[in-house]
């Protein structure tokens, strides 16, 4: 598919949804299409996540954890390994990248996220990057807190079952571990994430009213980036539905 200039693509894409719903493969793929900077918010939180936890902080400590997000220095790059990493993520100058995946990190980052201190801390970051333009930002809120004012804004979903195969087989390519038990770990921890996410007062996860959802359950990541493309492509005619029914 050929895409016009940026005078007619837009110039910020919001993409949110639950954990593995294919939001941040979809997003450096569509980034690198469109010649966009790619921003997985979500590692911001897991990188404060992480360095809470090198630091002994309790997570339950929100002071101490909001503290934690306003003096730590975060900063997200291209790939700097060729090891299969979509961004390289430092931490006060350590890269943590794929510190940021381990299931210590999963089973607390929702928790860290939904402090307010935190998400104003690092919205303010997000934000001053996304009003640059030419950005495709991924994460839970961005269509409806970071970047209300997108000019495409996208929600991923996907099956519980269906997301934990895909973590699943993550693990399975990063580590060359198997295991039944592992799998339901990965799916138990999944359903306690989307819960804390979806009912949390601050930015609980939803499409925003103007997003268009893309069950991505069924689909390849060629179809869910084609349906993405197809909506940039036809964005001065969008039929205002909630869901892309060429999807």
């Amino acid at each position: 598919m050929t895409l016009s200039s940026d005078a007619d693509n837009p110039l910020t894409i919001a993409i949110d949804g639950p954990a593995a719903s294919g939001k941040s493969t979809i997003a450096a793929l569509l980034a690198e299409k469109l010649g966009y900077v790619y921003l997985d918010t979500g590692v911001m939180y897991r990188a404060v996540t992480w360095e809470a936890l090198q630091r002994h902080i309790a997570i339950s400590d929100e002071g101490a954890i909001t503290h934690l997000s306003e003096t730590l220095h975060i900063k997200v790059t291209q790939p700097t390994e060729n090891d299969g990493r979509q961004y390289t993520v430092y931490a006060d100058g350590k890269d943590v990248t794929w510190e940021l995946r381990r299931p210590e990190v999963n089973a607390h980052v929702s928790s860290v996220s939904a402090y307010p201190g935190v998400r104003r801390a690092l919205v303010a970051q997000q934000q001053r990057i996304g009003h640059c333009g030419r950005i495709v930002m991924v994460g839970r809120d961005i269509g409806t807190v970071v970047l209300p004012e997108a000019d495409l804004k996208i929600y991923l979903e996907a099956v519980v079952d269906e997301r934990a195969r895909r973590r699943y087989c993550q693990v399975l390519q990063q580590r060359g571990q198997e295991g039944d038990k592992e799998y339901e770990d990965i799916r138990e921890a999944m359903i306690r994430r989307d819960r804390i996410d979806s009912g949390r007062k601050v930015s609980p996860l939803h499409p925003a009213e103007d997003a268009v959802v893309i069950d991505t359950t069924d689909m390849t990541v060629r179809q869910v980036l084609d349906c993405v493309l197809e909506l940039i492509k036809r964005r001065k005619s969008q039929c205002g539905h909630d869901v892309c029914s060429t999807c």
